[in-house]
């Protein structure tokens, strides 16, 4: 998938673990932890928008699109 996540630098830039970021917006650390991976398949917009408003940004910062990663996955 050329979908990448950039969950940890972002919690890397606010100084944040994964688990108190799970703690605040009340999902699971393994369901967080997922996302962070980019083993996530989809995610609720209200799952995005919390996450954004915890760590004070926008969705355009927790995603990004890498067309290489789709072509070394057509590759595959």
């Amino acid at each position: 998938m050329a979908i990448v996540i950039t969950l940890d630098r972002m919690l890397q830039e606010r100084g944040m673990t994964l688990s108190e970021l799970a703690g605040r917006i009340d999902i699971t650390l393994a369901n967080l932890s997922i996302l962070k991976t980019g083993k996530a398949r989809a995610i609720r917009f209200s799952t995005l928008d919390a996450i954004c408003r915890e760590l004070q940004c926008t969705p355009g910062d927790l995603l990004g699109y890498d067309p290489a990663q789709a072509q070394a996955q057509d590759a595959d």
